[in-house]
Order: structure tokens, then sequence, then C-alpha cells
């Protein structure tokens, strides 16, 4: 088997030395060659090639925002033949958060997760998953889709785990800023920063507006939540899970919120921190399963996020399911 392995070599959790390890665990098994990221999107670019290079794996040694690039780039090269043609996708944990490998049940260690992925490769274990999709429009201020904006002015991503508008966005860009400022991606700093953004966000003018086919629209959504799996992020060890049905094999999941209030906002955090199974409870809440497709407008430009990366603001958002779209050696 030939494996391509993507390293991110500012990912927050590695270091050369266990890296260098990890590269021999798994150059032992496999034909491997390595290609370091050098910048933003250099991911998704090697990934698009891997099929056409003959590897039948693309490993990735990263945080959430490098398998992201790898999987659009590896959806972007469109062989004939969909997820079984792909290249198989092996995740391992470099990041801060780890979302996407921990929802597939890897250990968050990157030295016990390459364990896990090498029984894999040995017992032939795959898993095909489905993604979401979101596209949107390239200017801040584009047609609405329901304007028909043309193919050429429309911009898309796949994503693994979640997508957002609104506050938890906001919370994404100001994360960024920091961590651009030289402060670590610790869980200490993404709670005290949404804590903090809290009170200066816009909570009395909602934006958002649900639209989806064959059934009414929903208005006054002040954020919302796009969920492809559970649990939405984590804080430490703890699971932060908004919206608890979300799984690979169904289609996307929302949570959106019609109150910004400090008591809303309290109360949904008592339900949705730590492990809980029901859905949370409250007048003030929007609530998709299972969906196929729906479209998020926004009044005036809002913050969207997509696996944790900032894309802009934006005034919508159309969100698909894309189903059996990938396979993962886990």
């Amino acid at each position: 088997m030939r494996a391509l392995l993507l390293v991110n070599p500012k990912a927050t959790s590695t270091h050369r030395r266990t890296r260098d390890v990890l590269i021999r665990a798994l150059g032992a098994a496999v034909d491997l060659s390595v290609e370091e990221t050098a910048y933003r999107g250099h991911a998704t670019a090697l990934a698009a090639t891997a099929h056409a290079k003959g590897f039948d794996t693309v490993a990735v040694l990263g945080g959430d925002g490098t398998i992201n690039e790898t999987v659009n780039g590896l959806l972007d090269a469109r062989p004939a033949g969909g997820a079984s043609e792909r290249p198989a996708l092996i995740v391992i944990p470099g990041g801060s958060a780890n979302v996407f490998a921990r929802a597939l049940g890897l250990p968050n260690n990157p030295v016990e997760a390459t364990g896990a992925v090498l029984e894999a490769l040995r017992e032939g274990r795959r898993r095909t998953i489905g993604l979401g999709q979101a596209i949107w429009h390239d200017e801040v201020s584009g047609p609405d889709p329901g304007a028909g904006a043309p193919p050429d002015q429309q911009r898309s991503r796949y994503f693994t785990f979640c997508a957002g508008l609104g506050y938890d966005a906001e919370v994404v860009r100001a994360v960024e800023g920091l961590r651009s400022a030289g402060h670590r991606a610790l869980p200490a700093l993404y709670v005290n920063t949404t804590v903090r953004h809290f009170f200066v966000t816009d909570r009395r003018r909602p934006a958002i507006r649900l639209t989806r086919p064959g059934q009414p629209p929903e208005d006054g959504i002040f954020m919302a939540i796009v969920s492809n799996t559970s649990p939405w992020t984590y804080a430490g060890t703890r699971p932060i899970n908004p919206t608890p049905w979300a799984g690979f094999e169904t289609g996307l999941d929302m949570l959106g919120l019609r109150r910004m209030g400090l008591p809303t906002v309290l109360a949904l955090a008592r339900q949705i921190i730590g492990e809980h199974r029901g859905l949370p409870r409250g007048k003030h809440l929007v609530q998709l399963h299972d969906e196929a497709e729906f479209t998020l407008h926004a009044s005036r430009p809002v913050a969207f996020q997509l696996d944790g990366d900032y894309l802009g603001e934006h005034e919508w958002v159309i969100f698909r399911a894309i189903p059996d779209a990938l396979q993962v050696l886990v």
C-alpha cells in the first residue's frame, strides 16, 4: 500500500521527535512518502494530486484545519467511482481540539492514535462517512441564492464536523487573532474568549433566517451551529454537544438560538457541556436533524466558520449533506 503523509510542522500538540517516531512507525507498515505543509491551503493542493500519483491512502498529522484542507483536496480531485476510488484517509491528531479524530473514536494522543491506525491497517478496517458542504458567494454582499448566483461567483467547501454563523464564528475569528499574536491554542484561550466575546456580540438584533425546501422560513435567529457529527467541540476533555443526534451516517443537524440573553445561554450551556444524550430543550431553540439541505440567510453580513476555520462575513450560506463521501481507516 502506498501512502502519502501530510505533516503540519506547526501542529500544536507534537514536536519534531514525536513526528519522527510516528513517521518511522507508519513507514514500517506502508510504502510512505512524506510532505510537510508550508502555507495555508498547501494540504489541499497536495491531497488533490494523491489519486493521480497512485497513492492508496492519504494520512494527516495535524489539527482539524489541516485535516479539513486534506479532505477538500481529496474530494476536489473527483476521481470516477466516488469514495471507493478516492484514496482513503488516515487521521493522526496533532492539534489542540482534534474534534474530527475524536469523533471517529481515535485517541486524542498522537502516539496512541498511530497505534490504533496501524491496527486498522493490519485488519483492513475502513469506515465510509458522510460530509457536509457549504456554498456561499465570494463577495460579502453577493446575490441571494434564490436569485441564482452564477456558479463561477460561488465558493464551496466540505466540512468534517461543524460550521456556524454568528456568535460561535465571531469567537473563532477572535481566537485566530489571538493566535496570530502569539497566544497558544489552549482550551483556556477558547473558553476565556467565548466568555469575553459574549458581552460584545450583538444580542439585540437577530440577523439569521432559516429556509429549507417544503418548509416555512424561520426568522429571528442570532446564531446557528451546523453539525455533521457529535460532539460539536471539546473544552479540554469535556465534550460540548448541542446536536447529540448528529452523525456521519445521517444528514446535517442544526441548533439555532432565538435569544441571546445570559439566562438563556447559561441554561443551554448546562444542557450541552458534558455527557448528555438528549436534545437541548428550550422555547428559544431552533433544531434540525438529518437534513439534506437548508440555507441560512442574514439581513447583514455575519461571521462564518467551518471546521474551526474563520471564513469571513457572509449574507447567505447553503448547507448540504454529502453521504458516503469518504473512506477513513479507523
